[in-house]
């Protein structure tokens, strides 16, 4: 089935009023279609009741429109701006009754927005009284999932493989190490979540798996038609977007990190599992649409029913119980101890949920990100507003959802308008600094001697192949026939990927979010990690390209002081948090500081 593109220049609208209709979902079933009205400009603004109190809360009687030419003007200007080969659906929705979405049908993965639902699922296991024993927020995992321990699994995203289930990540996060001490910072992680979807299996009789846990207890009771976890029920639909990126090789990353590149579509990062969803649905699995986020003559939607605490908005039944969404919307950990703005504050995070406040209004909202996608949701409850902001663009996605967010909330707050894209702009993001000059070579011994297989249990083990050598006479003469296929195949599956100029090893990884790890050489027994993804183009001529996934991380080769066999060890490889000492963890030797440390092989 072939994806939409979506492109800066056509940003569609749809213009909705009248009663809002549920929708029978059996299976998958998304709605009739509803035909776009333009794509050139906004034109139109209707207001449509949905039961909720006329005025708004800022006292306007009759707000100006939001979503206009004005506002396609600026968002097309932004994205030309930011070079971004993808395009945005944005949608909002006022308690006085304006509801306005745009392309209504495409379909976004909505990225860590997903967590939400997760969490409320758990909300609902707790308030669903014929469990027994009954659960409740202040249950230990452990009571509930025997088989969990607990070194600390934060972050870690490299932890998991695309083939694991959550059942296979509970088993391995006992093996990852901490940053920071339990609960002593906040850190943003995806594995807590996979544990957590796991509950619905681990608790009900049936076992059903979560996906169709939340599909029937939340889904289909607020008719979220075309909301799925399923990768082939959206792709049949026809309207599932290509998620875009830029094809650059690592060079060009550092030296212009904005660099404009080559645009490219990616394939969807988790098609497995259809309607029963897998290990990362928990997390971040959910695919959508400005219809199912927002507001529809069709069907009664998400921001709708959060404004309105739980109830769906076209028969007033409670599907989602009050008390559990003031509970995940509740602060519990700080997530930024300072504002990052001076119009706005620190931020205090609950259940998959962010609350702040913007310019004195407060705001309940989570960004998503997945490879390709990055979508905002958010929402004030004062100002009875909501926001979902969806967005393809998987480099600069995340930055210019920031400046739309921002426009949108002056508008419909009538403040007087920051421009938040100079806050934002190119221009904050120098470039990283060059490899040195004649750097001194690895001391632990010749970069042939770095290649090897070496492995870490709650990881994978690897197997490092020498692919670029200074002394090139050496290079693949001891090799396995692993690495000897690897070294041939790497110039037509990582097209770009390594510089002869500098020594490199490279290793296939099983992961959802990449292919292959580079390590390329800096200085002395340190090298740069790069996370890389090898992605088929279906043409003959040119049949792969390489997304670059990640570069931050640092590898480092040291002799362990046992045995003195040479191991590996990582870091930066996962994203500890503002919070955290860059140092940490502490040590006096690599194995100490390491994130990840890796043994070699047959110790």
């Amino acid at each position: 089935m072939a994806h939409l593109h979506r492109v800066a220049s056509l940003l569609p609208l749809y213009l909705l009023c009248g009663p809002i209709l549920g929708v029978s979902t059996q299976g998958f079933q998304p709605p009739a279609p509803i035909p776009n009205v333009g794509t050139a400009t906004f034109i139109n603004q209707i207001v449509s009741d949905w039961g909720l109190p006329k005025a708004p809360a800022w006292g306007s009687q009759s707000p100006t429109p939001i979503l206009d030419a004005g506002t396609e003007t600026f968002v097309n200007r932004i994205l030309t701006e930011w070079g971004s080969p993808g395009g945005v659906a944005i949608a909002v929705v006022r308690k006085s009754g304006q509801g306005i979405g745009v392309d209504e049908k495409t379909l976004f993965a909505i990225g860590s927005n997903s967590k939400l639902f997760n969490v409320i699922a758990a909300g609902l296991l707790i308030n669903n009284e014929t469990l027994s024993p009954r659960v409740s927020w202040n249950s230990r995992i452990r009571s509930l999932i025997p088989s969990w321990a607990l070194m600390d699994p934060l972050g870690h995203e490299l932890s998991y493989r695309a083939s694991d289930d959550t059942q296979t990540i509970i088993s391995k996060a006992k093996f990852l190490r901490p940053s920071a001490e339990f609960r002593e910072v906040w850190q943003y992680n995806n594995v807590m979540y996979m544990v957590l979807s796991h509950l619905p299996t681990a608790l009900l009789p049936s076992k059903i798996p979560f996906a169709r846990y939340v599909k029937a207890n939340i889904f289909d009771p607020l008719g979220l038609g075309w909301t799925t976890y399923s990768f082939d029920a959206a792709n049949a639909t026809g309207n599932l977007a290509d998620g875009m990126s830029r094809q650059r090789t690592p060079e060009e990353i550092r030296s212009d990190p904005l660099g404009p590149g080559i645009p490219r579509p990616l394939p969807y990062f988790s098609p497995t599992g259809g309607e029963n969803g897998n290990a990362i649905s928990g997390a971040g699995g959910i695919i959508s649409n400005a219809i199912d986020m927002v507001s529809s003559v069709i069907n009664a939607k998400w921001l709708q029913t959060l404004l309105l605490d739980g109830m769906n908005p076209t028969n007033n039944m409670s599907v989602i119980p009050p008390q559990v969404l003031g509970m995940v919307s509740t602060g519990i950990t700080v997530q930024h101890g300072a504002a990052q703005f001076p119009e706005l504050s620190p931020v205090v995070y609950g259940g998959g949920q962010g609350r702040s406040s913007y310019r004195g209004h407060e705001v309940i909202e989570h960004d998503g990100g997945a490879p390709g996608f990055h979508t905002k949701i958010l929402r004030l409850p004062s100002d009875g507003l909501g926001v979902a902001i969806l967005s393809n663009d998987d480099v600069y996605g995340s930055i210019f959802i920031q400046i739309i967010k921002g426009h949108i909330l002056d508008r419909a707050l009538g403040l007087t308008e920051i421009d938040w894209d100079a806050s934002h702009h190119p221009g904050f993001y120098p470039p990283k600094p060059p490899r040195p000059a004649n750097p001194p070579l690895p001391s632990v011994g010749p970069f042939t001697s770095l290649a090897g297989s070496y492995k870490n249990p709650g990881y994978q083990t690897i197997e490092l192949c020498v692919v670029a050598n200074l002394d090139s006479s050496r290079t693949g003469s001891s090799a396995t026939q692993s690495c000897k296929d690897l070294t041939a195949e790497a110039p037509r599956t990582l097209p770009g990927a390594v510089d002869a100029r500098i020594p490199s090893l490279l290793t296939r990884i099983d992961s959802v979010w990449a292919s292959h790890l580079l390590l390329t050489h800096w200085s002395d027994n340190v090298f740069n990690i790069s996370a890389l993804q090898s992605v088929p183009t279906g043409n003959a001529s040119e049949p792969f390209w390489m997304y670059v996934v990640d570069g931050r991380g640092v590898a480092e080769f040291a002799r362990d002081s046992v045995g003195g066999r040479v191991g590996l060890g990582m870091s930066g490889i996962w994203d500890a948090g503002s919070r955290v000492p860059a140092c940490s963890p502490a040590g006096s030797t690599v194995r100490e500081r390491a994130e990840v440390w890796f043994d070699p092989e047959g110790v």
